[in-house]
């Protein structure tokens, strides 16, 4: 597919470079051990010693969500319930590297593949906690930092509909005939075009690869907050389907606070439409665990 894909960087920083920019810009951290730990769509994150990451942006348009989490992410801290990211070291654009990048204390915990419904279902008020203290977050206060305001559109389910079919046309082949046949149905079965506008502060990637989990399963941080925005809860509150069994969301959704039908309806559209995303993007890098466990969280949120 190559050179085409959304997610293909502009300018990609190695550990070496990594190692120089940080050690240049923080000498206290120079003697530390650089290990690259991934990339997302947006950054480049590297492990520096083991109690700290650094965030640099791969593209022009991560650099205003870099400078929104420096500013918001602390403010932040009497919110949060769950570990997460805190901010501790503000690199500067220079001649090497254009953008500025961030340094973050490390958050321990496991990528939560492969749990057990028995587990997932252990971190429902966990989860609810979080989003109705996170979702309590003054919204004014948050668009002083420079967080955007519903710039994807989330209560336009007509849309969403419309590229979540071209997603699936995309990645049919490489699901069971059971599995496409249940995302089919349900996407012809969405009959509403759009659900009214509401607004809370959200994390606003909430899945799988940005969530972590201690050796009980139990959710124990979360992290990647280059999407904060602020929009309707449901966005966050997918984790609802994606992450929780069917049976825990009772529980989950009475913790939070309730949710109208209308918020249930797009939390699950957004619980189907995040892990299709993910799909993709496995399918591409050839990543079986990742794959497999993107469709897991797709029919998960397809069962009642």
């Amino acid at each position: 597919m190559g050179g085409t894909n959304v997610w293909d960087a502009e300018w990609e920083v190695n550990e070496e470079q990594a190692r120089t920019l940080i050690g240049r810009q923080f000498p206290q951290l120079s003697s530390k051990q650089v290990k690259r730990l991934g990339w997302g769509w947006d950054n480049t994150v590297f492990l520096i010693g083991d109690e700290y990451v650094f965030q640099f942006p791969r593209r022009t348009i991560a650099v205003g969500s870099i400078r929104m989490e420096g500013k918001l992410l602390p403010k932040l801290e009497a919110y949060i319930t769950i570990p997460y990211p805190k901010p501790l070291f503000y690199g500067e654009a220079s001649d090497e590297y254009p953008a500025p990048f961030l340094g973050y204390a490390y958050v321990l915990g496991d990528f939560p593949i492969g749990l057990t419904e028995e587990r997932r279902a252990l971190s429902a008020e966990t989860l609810a906690k979080f989003l109705r203290r996170l979702h309590e977050f003054p919204v004014q206060a948050a668009l002083k930092c420079g967080v955007q305001q519903d710039h994807r559109n989330l209560t336009d389910i007509a849309s969403r509909k419309v590229k979540l079919e071209g997603f699936l046309s995309k990645v049919v082949e490489h699901l069971s005939p059971e599995e496409s046949g249940v995302i089919e149905a349900y996407i012809s079965g969405l009959q509403k075009d759009r659900v009214e506008a509401v607004n809370a502060l959200l994390h606003g990637d909430l899945h799988f690869k940005n969530m972590l989990v201690n050796e009980n399963g139990i959710v124990s941080g979360i992290i990647d907050w280059g999407d904060l925005s602020v929009g309707h809860p449901a966005c966050d509150l997918s984790v609802a389907y994606s992450f929780l069994p069917p049976y825990a969301r009772g529980v989950f959704f009475e913790t939070y606070g309730g949710a109208d039908e209308e918020t249930k309806l797009l939390a699950r559209l957004i619980a189907v439409y995040i892990p299709i995303l993910i799909l993709m993007q496995a399918v591409d890098d050839g990543n079986e665990a990742i794959a497999a466990e993107a469709k897991s969280n797709i029919m998960r949120a397809l069962s009642d």
